[in-house]
């Protein structure tokens, strides 16, 4: 068993680590626009794989969560209490912050504020409802992977359940990330928007991610869990 602070602490580092490479991925791609950048499979690939090596090294830890999304499954599914969610959910989202103020101050600043240091956002002319559901689908599925890796115990071994659950972020990515920036997280898109103060469409990389990871905990806990009589 580990201490409340000591759960507090791996989501803090978790999270602090899938905003620096993630959004470092797409300060990085833009300094190297002259050269071609990384392009988006590089950036999929960095978000992918931070949450896939933070969940396989932290998770026995305090479930490896990192996303406010993934802890409202456990809510929801009564696997943690509202007090610890609402815990879990501030250690997310401070270390998101701390993640970009290291970066505001080690970065190029004209490399970091032309990507707004990573905060995602919608392409020209896309509905915000459009974007939410789109955030909301792929939050969905990365919970749904979670659940049935890293909870269910009939399902993949726990040991290796982080990289099924970063190459979902990494497919996620790809598919949606030219339209919304692909957050997934609501604090992956708030630690950006508060440190460059950019926050349009905020309100679209939490309702989305929320609902889809409320809805996907209770079905699978619903359909796969819940022992019958």
């Amino acid at each position: 068993m580990y201490t409340t602070f000591q759960k507090f602490t791996a989501e803090f580092l978790g999270t602090f680590a899938l905003v620096f490479f993630g959004a470092g991925a797409i300060c990085a791609d833009r300094y190297l626009q002259s050269s071609g950048g990384i392009g988006l499979l590089g950036i999929a690939l960095a978000h992918g794989l931070a949450m896939a090596i933070m969940v396989s090294a932290l998770g026995h830890i305090s479930g490896g969560h990192f996303n406010p999304a993934v802890s409202i499954g456990f809510w929801v599914t009564k696997r943690i209490g509202t007090m610890e969610v609402f815990l879990y959910w501030a250690a997310q989202i401070l270390g998101g912050r701390r993640t970009i103020k290291k970066k505001r101050a080690l970065f190029p600043e004209e490399t970091w504020r032309a990507v707004a240091l990573g905060t995602p956002e919608l392409v020209r002319d896309f509905s915000r409802l459009s974007a939410m559901v789109l955030e909301g689908v792929a939050s969905f599925f990365l919970v749904l992977v979670f659940f049935a890796s890293a909870v269910d115990e009939r399902g993949a071994f726990r040991s290796i359940a982080g990289f099924g659950i970063g190459l979902t972020i990494t497919l996620g990515f790809l598919v949606i990330g030219p339209f919304t920036g692909a957050a997934m997280n609501p604090a992956r898109a708030f630690g950006p928007a508060l440190a460059s103060n950019h926050w349009t469409s905020q309100g679209v990389y939490w309702i989305g991610p929320l609902a889809g990871g409320f809805l996907a905990g209770l079905l699978y806990d619903s359909l796969y869990l819940k022992k019958t009589v």
